[in-house]
């Protein structure tokens, strides 16, 4: 039984959930889903029991130290609630956690009881993985689901995908069986250099979050880390001729591949973003019709990079596979055909 006391009623509630695990390529998307609980100060309400869902040989328990007392923490997924003020206010229901090992359909349907119970209009799922798109440019993200009545009035693509998935895809199936509207928004992350933290795509997906509820987002540093991580990346590729040899390559396929988008529909989207930040409030959402994100354009990273940053692994040719993920018809999308996909697929 959900018991949810102590939660107000909530005010045009969507839930907003991201996972650990191979659906997080570089922990875009639990970063994602952490700032936003960070920056609105979320309220954990709920926790799903560790025993049923987690191998905890696979996701182990840590042992830690709270004033000379040794305390555990179990893996779980956790639920919060933040409000949003402004003349517009509503609540997002946050879902943070990591992908489970089993019972994946009980795992969805306990999901589904809490945002049957908070009354929840829409579902929002988070996501990344490997892609081949160069870490110079914006970060290509879609936006897919698998109700044809709301691709068309969200202006989002519907899965065609056929193959291995995720919790990702398992959970949005899941809403769309319970006639719970949902969204599943995917970031590409370089597959060149995939571990984590990767800021320009955690700024990628809350970007493009922001148009599709139309909801005013606070980015704090994420903005200065982004361009952070693109100037050490940079210099990481400049001492090695291989990489900065593919980087171009892919520069050279992405630039003409969105030619027309970056001449019209991504910067009208920009355009409006800008506007709506300067005026402290929220505007039309403008989702693009390939679903990509851009994440602030391609102004010149100024600003000094982190030291002791790793090297990059040396680059895989187009068509090595990283693991079965959701393809996509663009670079990096969840819909297309390249075989690359999120990270630590070993799990499958």
């Amino acid at each position: 039984m959900i018991e949810l006391e102590g939660v107000p009623e909530l005010i045009d509630p969507v839930m907003v959930a991201a996972f650990e695990g191979w659906n997080d390529a570089g922990d875009a998307a639990s970063t994602a889903v952490a700032h936003l609980d960070r920056e609105w100060k979320g309220e954990v309400f709920a926790a799903l029991d560790a025993e049923d869902y987690y191998d905890f040989q696979v996701n182990r328990p840590t042992v830690w130290l709270d004033n000379g007392v040794r305390k555990i923490t179990w893996p779980t997924t956790r639920l919060s609630v933040v409000r949003v003020g402004g003349e517009k206010p509503r609540d997002l229901v946050l879902v943070r956690g990591i992908e489970p090992s089993m019972r994946w359909r009980s795992f969805c349907n306990e999901l589904l009881g809490f945002a049957h119970e908070l009354g929840v209009e829409l579902v929002v799922i988070l996501g990344a993985l490997l892609g081949d798109t160069p870490h110079t440019r914006p970060v290509p993200v879609s936006g897919i689901t698998s109700d044809p009545d709301l691709a068309r009035t969200m202006d989002l693509e519907e899965t065609k995908y056929e193959g291995p998935t995720g919790i990702v895809g398992i959970l949005q199936e899941a809403c769309t069986h319970a006639g719970v509207p949902a969204v599943s928004l995917w970031a590409a992350v370089p597959h060149y250099v995939s571990q984590p933290p990767n800021p320009k795509a955690t700024l990628a997906l809350l970007n493009r979050l922001e148009d599709l509820i139309d909801l005013r987002i606070p980015l704090g540093e994420l903005p200065e880390d982004a361009r952070a991580w693109q100037l050490g990346v940079d210099q990481l590729a400049a001492e090695d001729s291989e990489v900065a040899e593919y980087v171009q390559t892919l520069e050279e396929a992405r630039d003409t591949a969105e030619l027309p988008e970056a001449s019209g529909e991504a910067i009208a989207r920009e355009f409006e973003r800008y506007l709506r930040r300067r005026d402290g409030g929220t505007g039309p959402s403008a989702p693009s019709p390939g679903g990509h994100a851009v994440e602030g354009g391609d102004a010149p990273y100024l600003r000094d990079g982190p030291g002791g940053r790793p090297r990059p692994p040396r680059p895989q040719r187009p068509g090595t596979p990283e693991g079965p993920e959701e393809p996509s018809e663009s670079p990096g999308s969840p819909e297309s055909g390249d075989d690359t996909g999120p990270e630590d697929s070993s799990e499958d």
